[in-house]
């Protein structure tokens, strides 16, 4: 199979055919992240930055999702018991433990292990029994992103094509151009040794003449093209389609008229066609949709992680403005061993005006706001977990998500609030859980303005725990702090 860096397919090797290095055009890439040139903070921000505006920084649902792909090279272990509600409860519950139990064809276990994949992941371990059964089951997963989802579902197609047919047999939906890139790579990954199989892309920028017969058995695109390939160009004919699989529902939600057109879409399809919906979370509106497009599913839920925050210990220091917070930044800087730290601001003004600070007092900076593109943000993190920078200065676009080991200190440079200018509980546990995860030992940092200090209480008592003071000028204080 040709790669993206080598471009182009290879039909006649017989191997998967793909267009992904051609859709990938220059200006939104998803290759040569590690060798993007990136300006310089003077370069980017100015010497000022006076232009930027107060506002909070926002966080994309869609961007955080590619974020969460680009950045997860490798499964996560997943923390969450999975739940399992059965379309027939009286069926036995199969779960595997080793990829060999599937009976997979020998070419897509290959493909399975030379991706990394060494046993299946929680998720995967009771999802892919009841994908590959026979007769074939509908299915509702909630799973997030490093979780093994888009390998399983993945797998399902590529079990289910017959590559001798050539016409479209597996229809994936994805949110945005570049979740559906991102899931083709997959199929082009794991499906490598399977010879005759192929995919395409229906995604802007592919345009395919009228009357084309498309001989791709595996078609994955966003809502709005698929659509029109169906109804409107009739490039694909959705009769004959065996596997449908709709991911990231939660982002498709949020995506105005993405709703309605998967809706459309999946009304025409076979009675016996498969049905498979993947969503990270499943809020009501999420669920809603899944059981109004899925027909008589199973569902795998994941039961609420109970993030603890008895491994990480709270301070706060009293500061009237933001150089007294930096002040006290400075006074931990020079009595605690610090691994790596990441600082939370609130604006993107903020975060800027700090990393210049930190940079002129000869610390290595990385800043993460939302005027990056993904891609660039990928690439920060990356160098940020390859230690090339100590300090992460981002704002909530980094609250969740991102786990960086080395990192035992975070900073709430400001505490996060809600529109209501109300304490934003879950951002701070999320927050303060960027320094507790793998069950180490951390320390949490707040700088908190007095007029700010009933927000602190109020975090006090929904936590039940008691955040301690301490003086941003007392050094010895400071020094006695033990992770």
């Amino acid at each position: 199979m040709g790669s993206p860096e080598r471009g182009g397919g290879e039909r006649d090797s017989g191997r998967l055919a793909h267009s992904f290095s051609q859709l990938c055009t220059p200006r939104r890439s998803l290759r040569g992240i590690r060798n993007a040139n990136f300006p310089t903070l003077g370069e980017k921000y100015g010497s000022h930055g006076e232009e930027e505006d107060k506002e909070d920084d926002k966080v994309d649902v869609a961007e955080n999702s590619l974020l969460n792909k680009l950045i997860r090279k490798s499964l996560v272990e997943s923390s969450h018991h999975v739940e399992v509600l059965q379309r027939d409860p009286s069926s036995p519950l199969f779960s595997v433990k080793t990829f060999e139990e599937l009976r997979l064809k020998t070419e897509l276990l290959q493909g399975i292990y030379a991706m990394g994949f060494n046993r299946p992941s929680k998720i995967q371990e009771t999802a892919l029994p009841m994908m590959l059964a026979d007769p074939p089951q509908n299915l509702i997963a909630q799973s997030q992103s490093g979780t093994g989802k888009t390998a399983a579902f993945v797998l399902a197609m590529l079990s289910r094509v017959n590559g001798a047919e050539k016409f479209p047999q597996c229809l994936c939906l994805a949110p945005t151009y570049e979740l559906a890139l991102q899931t083709g790579h997959v199929v082009e990954k794991m499906g490598k040794l399977c010879v005759n199989i192929s995919v395409t892309y229906a995604v802007r920028g592919n345009r395919i003449p009228r009357g084309t017969k498309i001989e791709e058995q595996i078609v994955i695109g966003t809502p709005g093209t698929v659509l029109d390939w169906c109804f409107k160009l009739r490039l694909l004919d959705v009769k004959k389609i065996s596997v449908f699989v709709l991911d990231e529902a939660d982002v498709m939600i949020d995506t105005q008229g993405f709703l309605d057109q998967s809706i459309r879409i999946q009304r025409t399809l076979p009675q016996n066609c498969q049905m498979l919906l993947f969503s990270a979370t499943f809020e009501d509106a999420v669920l809603r949709f899944a059981e109004q497009i899925i027909p008589d599913p199973n569902i795998i839920k994941l039961r609420r992680e109970e993030m603890t925050l008895t491994n990480i210990r709270q301070y706060y220091f009293l500061c009237e403005n933001k150089q007294d917070k930096y002040k006290a930044l400075c006074n931990i800087y020079g009595s605690i061993t610090v691994g790596q730290a990441i600082i939370f601001c609130q604006t993107r003004r903020n975060a800027k005006w700090l990393s210049l600070e930190l940079t002129k007092d000869g610390h290595k900076v990385s800043v993460l706001s939302g005027e990056l593109t993904v891609e660039q943000r990928a690439a920060v993190i990356q160098r940020f977990r390859d230690g090339k920078e100590k300090v992460l200065v981002t704002t909530n676009v980094c609250a969740r998500g991102i786990d960086v080991k080395q990192v035992t200190i975070v900073v709430n440079f400001k505490l996060p609030i809600n529109q209501l200018q109300c304490p934003d509980f879950e951002t701070y546990l999320h927050r303060i859980g960027r320094a507790g995860r793998f069950g180490k030992k951390s320390l949490a940092f707040n700088m908190v303005e007095r007029h700010n200090l009933p927000l602190l209480h109020r975090i006090e008592e929904h936590f039940k725990t008691k955040i301690k003071q301490l003086d941003p000028n007392d050094m010895d204080e400071i020094e006695k702090i033990e992770y």
